[in-house]
């Protein structure tokens, strides 16, 4: 669905590009893990070390979110977002809400 974005970059500027602001842009995700991962990570828990399914599952949702946000950047004609960050946070013992933002540019 996307990928007319030239880039997606934390950095402020571009190395050779000028462009102009369009604004802000973001992308949001939030999802849960089903019982069998709940079960996993609760014993996992109980003798310590890395939660692979959990780590699997953020992974996944930073990845939808880059994409909505790129969505969202394309949908305002955007050739780049810079500024890219992720944000997180719990909503319940199973729920995780990740989301991409940044800020939408258009080459000149």
């Amino acid at each position: 669905m996307r990928r007319e974005i030239v880039l997606i970059t934390t950095t402020e500027k571009i190395p050779g590009h000028d462009y102009e602001i369009i604004g802000e842009v973001f992308g949001v995700t939030t999802q849960s893990k089903n019982v069998f991962s709940n079960i996993g990570a609760g014993l996992k828990n109980i003798v310590g070390g890395e939660i692979k399914a959990y780590t699997k599952m953020l992974h996944e949702f930073r990845e939808a979110a880059i994409s909505r946000m790129a969505d969202e950047a394309h949908k305002k004609g955007a050739d780049a977002v810079v500024m890219m960050r992720f944000d997180s946070g719990s909503i319940s013992t199973d729920m995780q809400s990740v989301v991409a933002y940044g800020t939408a540019v258009k080459f000149k």
